[in-house]
C-alpha cells in the first residue's frame, strides 16, 4: 500500500526511528540494499538529464564543502534538523520522478533507503556507488560528471527546500 508522502506524523516517526536506529549501523547490510533499486552515478546522471529523477545528496556540509555537489542534484544533510520534512518536501516536489539518494560512498544514502522502505515509501534509489566510490563504481567525482561549490548548490534548492 502507498502511503501519502505527506502522510501521518506517525509514518514520519518511524522513518526518523528507522534513522536513528541505523546509526550504528550506517554502512548497511549490502544485503538488504539488493533488495531495493540501485543506481550507478552515471545512470543518476543520466536520468537528471532526461529529467527523469532528483537527486538528494545526504552528506555532511563539510563534505559538500570539501568536494563540491553534483551539478542538478540537491543537498539535504541527513546531519541536519528537520531532514525528514526536506526529504518528503524533496519527494513531492519531484513528482513522479524518481528521487536518487547519495553519500560519499553508498553507506548513509543505503540506510537511509532501508529506512524508508521499511516504513513503506516507494520512489526512492540509492546511488551506491556514492560521490568518492566504492566496490560499486568510481563514484560520480571519479566518473568526471559535473558537481559545483556548496554555495552554488544550496543556491539552487527550490525555495521549500531551503
Amino acid at each position: 500500500m502507498r502511503r501519502d508522502i505527506l502522510g501521518q506524523a506517525g509514518s514520519r516517526r518511524q522513518v526518523l526511528l528507522g534513522l536513528a536506529a541505523a546509526g550504528t549501523s550506517l554502512l548497511a547490510s549490502r544485503a538488504d540494499a539488493r533488495y531495493s533499486e540501485i543506481w550507478s552515478a552515471r545512470q543518476a546522471h543520466d536520468a537528471l538529464l532526461a529529467d527523469d529523477a532528483r537527486i538528494i545528496d545526504v552528506r555532511s556540509r563539510e563534505e559538500w564543502r570539501n568536494t563540491g555537489v553534483g551539478t542538478g542534484i540537491w543537498p539535504i544533510s541527513m546531519h541536519e534538523d528537520l531532514f525528514a520534512d526536506r526529504l518528503f518536501a524533496a519527494k513531492a516536489l519531484a513528482g513522479g520522478r524518481t528521487v536518487g539518494l547519495i553519500c560519499a560512498t553508498g553507506g548513509r544514502s543505503a540506510s537511509v533507503l532501508l529506512a524508508l522502505r521499511r516504513a513503506g515509501y516507494p520512489g526512492y534509489v540509492d546511488i551506491s556507488e556514492g560521490m568518492l566510490g566504492a566496490k560499486a563504481g568510481p563514484g560520480w567525482i571519479a566518473a568526471g560528471l559535473p558537481v559545483v561549490p556548496l554555495g552554488t548548490a544550496l543556491d539552487s534548492l527550490p525555495p521549500d527546500l531551503a
